[in-house]
C-alpha cells in the first residue's frame, strides 16, 4: 500500500495525496481551475507563493558524510525556518483579511447612513418634534403680540 505516482520525462515524479487527487489527474483537469487546490489558492493569491524560506525545501543530490553536529544543526534551521514560514503565512493571511474588514465597514457605514430613520429611537424624535412645535408657538406669539401693538 503506497501512494500513487507518475512518472514523466526527464524523471519528474508526481506524487498524489489521495485517490482523488490522482483520478483528476487521470482526467486532465486543470488542478489551478479546481478550487480546493494548493495551485488554485495560489494562482489567485490566497496562499503565500514567494518566500524565500521555499527555497530551503529544495531537493539536493549530493550525498553528505553523516555528522553529528551538523544533523543537530540542520534539525534547529528547519524548526527555525518553519516557524518563520508560519508567522509570514499568518502576516499574509491576516493582511488579506484586513481589506475585507475595511470593505465590511465602508459598507456598514453607508447602510447606516441609508437606513438612518429605522435606526433613529422615536424617543428622539418625538423631542425635537416638541422643541420644533414650541419654537412655532412662540413665533405665532411673537406675530400676535406685533399685530396688537
Amino acid at each position: 500500500w503506497r501512494t500513487p505516482f507518475v512518472l514523466r520525462r526527464k524523471k519528474k515524479i508526481f506524487k498524489f495525496c489521495r485517490s482523488k487527487c490522482h483520478k483528476l489527474f487521470k482526467k486532465k483537469r486543470n488542478p489551478r481551475k479546481t478550487r480546493w487546490t494548493k495551485a488554485f489558492r495560489k494562482a489567485a493569491g490566497k496562499e503565500l507563493t514567494v518566500d524565500p524560506a521555499f527555497e530551503f525545501e529544495k531537493r539536493r543530490n549530493v550525498p553528505v558524510k553523516y555528522n553529528r553536529e551538523l544533523w543537530q544543526n540542520t534539525v534547529k534551521a528547519i524548526q527555525r525556518v518553519e516557524e518563520i514560514k508560519a508567522k509570514r503565512q499568518g502576516h499574509f493571511i491576516m493582511n488579506r483579511l484586513m481589506k475585507g474588514k475595511e470593505l465590511d465597514k465602508q459598507k456598514d457605514i453607508k447602510e447606516v447612513q441609508r437606513d438612518l430613520c429605522l435606526i433613529k429611537s422615536p424617543a428622539a424624535t418625538l423631542k425635537k418634534m416638541e422643541h420644533q412645535i414650541v419654537e412655532v408657538i412662540e413665533e405665532h406669539s411673537d406675530q400676535e403680540e406685533m399685530v396688537q401693538e
